[in-house]
């Protein structure tokens, strides 16, 4: 635990004087001396990470002069920390348990060990573990023998879906392991094709709330004591209610976890291009609302509690400013 401990301010450590020294020469991040396309990884097209990062890519290319970004479609987290790992990417949402994961190297970066290349800028939102299911499957337990989508190869859902079967002495051998995205699960379900999935996102989810309109579905609930047993190993879930009627026929509030959507930054961006696109975020707030109601739960406080890894010197910038650090 100490060396593991040691490791990580090493890690921190060499970040934050690399950052500095970026910081001090000329970056081609820096917006307004010149036009700047950010590379934006997000998710699938169907999901929340994907809708919110357009969202966001628009309001800051109105509110930032010189820059635009684009936005890339992806696997979900892990293959966006490797995209902005390997230079191919400027930006990303990332969920908070990946990121930890990734810099520890353990779960899903097990095999790539530590992982740098990235800093935290900001938790924008809740991304709620939702599960789908057809009727006659009421509980987690009866997903024992059933064809279920645990989310794409790689992605967070898969690790999501993982622990939480672990928690209820269940594994991938307990179940037909089916590794589709939202919106392929959510017609794979319609067609009778698979009988539940696992979804990581802010909900309402645009794929759930499409398959509930037209198809009998319900959602599976975590009760207290598998969600106490989960917390205990899994830090970074926090206990959620998705609240009856937010989807057509769920007339009950749902009892789940979250984690959360973090938005994460290169470490070649520069300290005044970070700065720059954290408050353009927070200061158009009620912008990003009216396109997407995910803006609702931008708050500073909120998006500096329970940040795991170092955070961007221009992000931090930012946040003293309006003192939550």
């Amino acid at each position: 635990m100490r060396s593991g401990k040691m490791r990580y301010a090493a890690i921190w450590l060499c970040g934050v004087l690399l950052l500095a020294l970026l910081g001090c020469g000329e970056n081609s991040g820096n917006a307004g001396a010149e036009n700047t396309t950010l590379k934006f990884a997000t998710g699938g097209t169907s999901g929340t990470y994907y809708s919110y990062g357009t969202v966001l890519a628009d309001v800051l290319g109105k509110h930032i002069d010189g820059l635009s970004a684009e936005v890339l479609s992806t696997g979900g987290s892990k293959e966006n920390i490797l995209l902005l790992s390997k230079g191919e990417a400027d930006l990303a949402l990332v969920q908070n348990d990946v990121m930890s994961y990734a810099m520890n190297g353990t779960d899903l970066f097990e095999e790539e060990g530590v992982t740098m290349g990235y800093y935290a800028a900001a938790a924008l939102y809740s991304e709620v573990i939702q599960i789908v299911s057809v009727p006659g499957i009421s509980s987690i337990e009866e997903l024992k023998g059933k064809r279920v989508s645990v989310g794409d190869v790689g992605s967070g859902v898969e690790v999501n879906a993982r622990q939480i079967l672990e928690a209820y002495g269940m594994s991938f051998d307990d179940i037909e392991v089916r590794n589709l995205g939202f919106g392929d699960s959510a017609e794979a379900i319609r067609n009778g094709e698979l009988d539940a999935a696992f979804v990581t996102a802010g909900p309402p989810v645009a794929a759930l709330t499409e398959l509930c309109e037209d198809t009998e579905v319900q959602l599976l609930p975590i009760d207290d004591a598998h969600r106490d047993i989960l917390r205990k190993k899994y830090d970074f879930y926090a206990n959620y209610l998705i609240p009856a009627g937010l989807y057509q026929g769920i007339d009950e509030n749902i009892p789940t976890v979250t984690v959360k959507a973090t938005l994460i930054f290169s470490d070649q961006i520069s300290d005044e291009l970070a700065y720059d696109i954290v408050k353009g975020i927070f200061d158009n707030k009620t912008e990003i609302i009216k396109e997407n109601n995910k803006g609702i739960e931008l708050d500073p406080e909120y998006a500096v509690d329970g940040i795991s890894i170092p955070m961007h010197l221009g992000a931090q910038k930012y946040f003293k400013e309006v003192g939550v650090l």
